[in-house]
C-alpha cells in the first residue's frame, strides 16, 4: 500500500513539473524579446549604418605582392606595432561613439587585409558587437581594399560579390573593386549594400574624373538589374567616392540627388547632398571641405514605407579634429602627412545614418 501511494505521489509531482516547464516554455515563446541564436536576429526599431575611410589601415608585415613597403617598421614611415595598436584603438573609439549603439553595418575603405579588420572587430570597444567580416583581396597596387563589418546579431548575410571596375579607355588601370553584399535584418526583405572607394583625385580632379564616371556606370548597371526585379528594392550605397554629391559621376550618372518631388523609382537619394551644399564635408584641402564620403539610399528607404532614412550625419568630435590656429580651421586629425607621423585618426571623417522601421 505504501509503495502504491509513493508511486502515485511521484507521478503527480512529475506531471506538475512537466506543466511548469511547458508553461515556462510558452512564456518564452510568447515574449516580445527575441533571443540570439544561430538563425535568430534581434529585431530593433533602428539600426546605425556607418561608413569610414580609415586612412591606410595596414599591418606591419611586408606583402611581396603589393607596394606596402612604406608601412613596415623598416619603411620610410616607420610603421611599428605600437603605432598600429594605437590606430586600432583610435578607430574603435570613433566607431563605438558614433551614436547610442554600436553600428549594425560598417563600410570600410583603405584596409589592407582581413586580419586588420579582425583586429578592429576584436578591439575592446567593438568586441561586444560580435562583428563578422566581408572582405576579399582586390587589384589595388598598394593592397588597400574596401570591406564590411556587420553585427551578426542584427544582420544575416546571404552572400556577396566583388565587382571589378574596368575603364574601357584605360583597361590596364587597377582600380578598386566595388563590394556588393546582400542580406536581411530581422523580418526584413533583402537589403543590397554597395561599398565603394573610387579613383582618387591625385593627378587632378578633372584628369581623373573619367575613371570615377566609369565606376558610377558600372555601379548603376548593377543597381538597374536589381530594380528590374523589384522597383521597391532596399539599396544602400556608401564609401569614399572622391567626388562630391554635385559631381557628374554621382548626381547624373548614378542619378543620386536630393530631389524629393516625385522622384522615379531608380533615382537615388543622397543623404548628405544638402550638407554638401552648405559647405560641409568629410575631407579638407586648402581650408575647404569636400563631401567625398557619401551615403546614398534607394527611394524605398527614403519614402519610409517600411524602413526609412531621412538624413546623414558627419561625426565631428573635436577628439578626431586638428585645430589650425593660424588659419582658424579644424581639419581631420590624420595619422600621417607624407612621411611625418601625426598619430591622428584618419584624414576623413566618418559618416552614418539611422535606419528606422
Amino acid at each position: 500500500m505504501r509503495q502504491l501511494i509513493f508511486i502515485i505521489t511521484a507521478l503527480v509531482l512529475l506531471s506538475a513539473t512537466c506543466n511548469v516547464s511547458e508553461n515556462t516554455k510558452n512564456m518564452k515563446t510568447n515574449s516580445s524579446e527575441e533571443h540570439i541564436g544561430t538563425n535568430t536576429l534581434i529585431k530593433k526599431d533602428s539600426y546605425v549604418i556607418a561608413s569610414y575611410n580609415v586612412e591606410n589601415l595596414f599591418d606591419t608585415i611586408d606583402d611581396p605582392n603589393t607596394k606596402d613597403d612604406e608601412f613596415t617598421p623598416e619603411g620610410y614611415k616607420h610603421w611599428t606595432k605600437k603605432r598600429y595598436d594605437k590606430k586600432i584603438q583610435d578607430l574603435s573609439w570613433v566607431l563605438s561613439h558614433l551614436s547610442g549603439s554600436l553600428p549594425a553595418l560598417i563600410g570600410l575603405c583603405e584596409v589592407e587585409h582581413k586580419s586588420v579588420i579582425r583586429d578592429l572587430a576584436n578591439s575592446s570597444l567593438l568586441k561586444n558587437g560580435k562583428y563578422k567580416i566581408v572582405h576579399s583581396e582586390g587589384p589595388d597596387i598598394r593592397g588597400i581594399d574596401v570591406a564590411m563589418m556587420y553585427r551578426s546579431d542584427l544582420f544575416h548575410l546571404i552572400d556577396f560579390e566583388e565587382i571589378p571596375v574596368i575603364v574601357p579607355s584605360a583597361p590596364q588601370s587597377k582600380l578598386r573593386n566595388i563590394l556588393h553584399a546582400w542580406g536581411t535584418f530581422a523580418d526584413s526583405d533583402t537589403f543590397h549594400i554597395f561599398i565603394n572607394h573610387w579613383k582618387s583625385r591625385r593627378g587632378g580632379s578633372n584628369e581623373t574624373e573619367f575613371k570615377r564616371i566609369a565606376a558610377a556606370k558600372i555601379l548603376k548597371q548593377h543597381t538597374d538589374k536589381i530594380f528590374a526585379e523589384n522597383k521597391d528594392a532596399n539599396i544602400i550605397i556608401m564609401g569614399d567616392f572622391n567626388d562630391v554629391p554635385e559631381s557628374k559621376s554621382l548626381n547624373i550618372v548614378l542619378n543620386a540627388t536630393n530631389n524629393t518631388k516625385n522622384p522615379t523609382f531608380n533615382e537615388f537619394y543622397n543623404l548628405l547632398y544638402n550638407k554638401s551644399l552648405k559647405g560641409e564635408g568629410t575631407n579638407s584641402r586648402d581650408y575647404k571641405w569636400f563631401m567625398l564620403d557619401n551615403l546614398i539610399v534607394s527611394q524605398a528607404l527614403h519614402d519610409g514605407k517600411d524602413f526609412y532614412a531621412k538624413e546623414g550625419q558627419i561625426f565631428k568630435s573635436d577628439k578626431i579634429l586638428y585645430y589650425n590656429a593660424k588659419a582658424n580651421f579644424k581639419t581631420p586629425n590624420k595619422t600621417y602627412g607624407g612621411k611625418n607621423y601625426y598619430g591622428g585618426y584618419s584624414d576623413h571623417l566618418p559618416v552614418f545614418f539611422i535606419l528606422k522601421r
